[in-house]
């Protein structure tokens, strides 16, 4: 089978300049937009732990959001074909990060932290099992450098 590559393309723009550019360092904002093609405009900012806006996502918190968005995706499919009806699922994922004194910083481990309402007579035990087998599909765990480990909660659909 032929390994098909996909393109995926987005518009980064700068939003911060106050006016005066990036001459001083603290005289910018750290905010831009993202633009991809057909979809609403996403507004970011920089950590708030780096002089960012905290009402708005920042690189971290999108990469978390796909990662889990991926993984809840991969799980729907793999759950649908097992025969597991999945009610509802929710994740309040956790990204464990770590900066060094110079200012560069990684992910070090994502928890994943499913709640899945299944419907009555699901094979939980199968249930489980699909999460370990999502990070060899699943676009954005495959392409993350860091372990990616899983919580995931079950409940029974009334």
């Amino acid at each position: 089978m032929a390994v098909k590559q996909h393109d995926f393309i987005s518009r980064i723009e700068w939003t911060g300049n106050r006016g005066d550019g990036t001459r001083s360092y603290r005289g910018y904002d750290r905010t831009w937009s993202v633009t991809t093609p057909g979809k609403p405009v996403v507004h970011c900012s920089n950590d708030p732990l780096l002089g960012g806006n905290p009402a708005l996502p920042n690189p971290e918190d999108m990469l978390l959001s796909a990662l889990a968005a991926c993984h809840m995706l991969w799980y729907l499919h793999l759950a649908s074909e097992a025969g597991i009806v999945v009610q509802s699922y929710e994740d309040k994922p956790i990204g464990v990060g770590e900066s060094t004194p110079d200012g560069a910083g990684r992910f070090v481990r994502a928890i994943l932290r499913p709640e899945i309402v299944v419907q009555h007579g699901a094979d939980l035990e199968r249930a489980d099992a699909i999460h370990h087998e999502i990070h060899r599909v699943c676009f954005i765990a495959r392409s993350v450098n860091f372990p990616v480990l899983y919580e995931a909660t079950y409940a029974i659909a009334e």
